[in-house]
C-alpha cells in the first residue's frame, strides 16, 4: 500500500531527472560553501555539471507528450521501430535524412525519411515516443532548443526556428552532408 496516489507518483516519477539535478547542485553548493582551495573548485565544477543536467533534464521533460496515441515505439542499437494499429516499420538512425514534423487529421507525427526515400510516420504521443529525444539529439548538427520548441504546442506554434514549409509540416532537421544528395 502506497502512501502517494498513482497519479501524483507518475507525476514525481516523471519530473525526477530535474529533481536530480537539483539536488546535485546543492550538493555543489555544499561543497562550495565549505570553502578552500580544493573544495570550492570542485563545488563549483558540481554546479557546473548539474546546471547542464538540468538543462538535458528540463528539455527532456518538454519533449515528453501524454502517451495517448496507438501504438508503441521501440529504440534498438540504433533503430527506431514503431508498431502501430495503422502505421509502423524501422528506421535505422545513421541511415536518415531527414526529420519533419507534420500534422495529419488533427494528429502531429514525427515523419523520418530514410536516404533511400523510405518514410517512417511516427506519432508524437505514443507510448514510448519520450525515447525519441535522446535519439533526435544523437543526430548530427541537431539543436535540441528547436526540437524541444517544435513538440511544444505553444511554442511550436510561435518558433520559427526549422525551415517552415507549410502550415501543417516543418523541417526540423537535415542531414547536413546527405541533405544536398538527396
Amino acid at each position: 500500500m502506497s502512501l502517494i496516489r498513482p497519479e501524483a507518483q507518475a507525476a514525481l516519477w516523471r519530473w525526477r531527472e530535474l529533481f536530480a539535478a537539483v539536488a546535485l547542485a546543492a550538493v555543489g553548493l555544499w561543497l562550495a560553501a565549505l570553502g578552500g582551495f580544493v573544495l570550492l573548485p570542485l563545488g563549483a565544477v558540481v554546479v557546473a555539471l548539474a546546471a547542464g543536467f538540468g538543462l538535458l533534464a528540463w528539455r527532456r521533460l518538454r519533449f515528453a507528450q501524454t502517451g495517448d496515441a496507438p501504438g508503441v515505439v521501440e529504440l534498438d542499437e540504433g533503430q527506431i521501430s514503431y508498431f502501430g494499429p495503422d502505421l509502423g516499420g524501422a528506421v535505422a538512425l545513421r541511415e536518415l535524412v531527414e526529420l519533419r514534423l507534420i500534422k495529419v487529421g488533427g494528429r502531429r507525427l514525427w515523419r523520418l525519411r530514410q536516404q533511400d526515400g523510405q518514410a517512417l510516420l511516427i506519432p508524437v504521443d505514443a507510448m514510448g515516443a519520450e525515447r525519441l529525444f535522446d535519439a533526435f539529439a544523437g543526430l548530427p548538427g541537431m539543436d535540441t532548443g528547436v526540437l524541444v520548441a517544435a513538440v511544444d504546442p505553444v511554442a511550436g506554434a510561435k518558433a520559427q526556428h526549422g525551415l517552415a514549409i507549410a502550415a501543417d509540416s516543418r523541417v526540423i532537421w537535415r542531414h547536413p552532408a546527405r541533405a544536398a544528395l538527396t
